[in-house]
């Protein structure tokens, strides 16, 4: 089997996470390769400016300087855990990836679409993903999602990251951001509506991943179950 290159894109509090999760199992009880990582992070390196990323430190040099750390984040989570995973046929689930970054720091975020763009051929060459998975969810909905986890978590760890804190227009503005991804990439991506519960969720997103694996299984002789 050749490898497979999934990425899950969407808000805060649209349930990625969650999700990935329940993925990752069905396909390793089917017998797959699985490699769960996320951005920023997934490598080494990454983890480290993932770090300066989501602490706020590099939001004073402004978004063009953000964007070139994500890209060297990226750059080395390519090349140290993505392409080694593909490589060996391996099926890679990425909790976000460059969509992020074109919704984020694109459009209201003020960095132009042509410098994303040399930065993501750059960073990911021919190895964009396969599959994106966008769970669609109001920003109000998913904010409040992120504020009852926190909760849950216990003073000591409510603190909200440098994306999380932005007030409820940005991040309708993103939300936006990828549903107009999709429309442009449809080819790619799949819209995921994330307002129902965790197992309609997760049915869903079985219903458009499995074809694609039943496809690559019949190419090779085998039937995906």
């Amino acid at each position: 089997m050749t490898g497979f290159f999934i990425t899950f894109e969407g808000g805060e509090g649209a349930g990625k996470s969650t999700q990935i999760a329940i993925l990752a199992d069905k396909l390793k009880a089917r017998g797959y390769d699985i490699v769960l990582t996320r951005e920023p992070g997934g490598s080494k390196g990454a983890e480290v400016v993932r770090h300066v990323l989501l602490s706020g430190a590099a939001e004073p040099f402004g978004p063009e300087t953000e964007v070139m750390l994500f890209a060297a984040a990226r750059l080395d989570h390519m090349e140290q855990t993505i392409r080694p995973a593909l490589t060996r046929g391996a099926v890679v689930l990425c909790d976000r990836f460059y969509d992020s970054t074109r919704a984020y720091q694109g459009g209201d975020g003020g960095v132009e679409a042509g410098f994303l763009g040399t930065l993501e051929a750059l960073a990911v060459g021919d190895d964009a993903p396969d599959l994106t998975l966008i769970l669609d969810i109001p920003a109000e909905i998913g904010l409040a999602r992120v504020t009852e986890r926190l909760e849950n978590k216990g003073a000591k760890h409510t603190t909200v990251d440098r994306f999380e804190k932005d007030d409820i227009a940005i991040h309708e503005a993103r939300r936006q951001a990828f549903l107009d991804i999709a429309d442009a990439e449809p080819q790619r991506c799949v819209v995921i509506d994330a307002k129902a519960s965790p197992d309609i969720i997760a049915d869903d997103i079985w219903a458009h991943v499995k074809p694609h694996f039943e496809a690559q299984a019949d190419a090779q002789g085998g039937v995906a179950t």
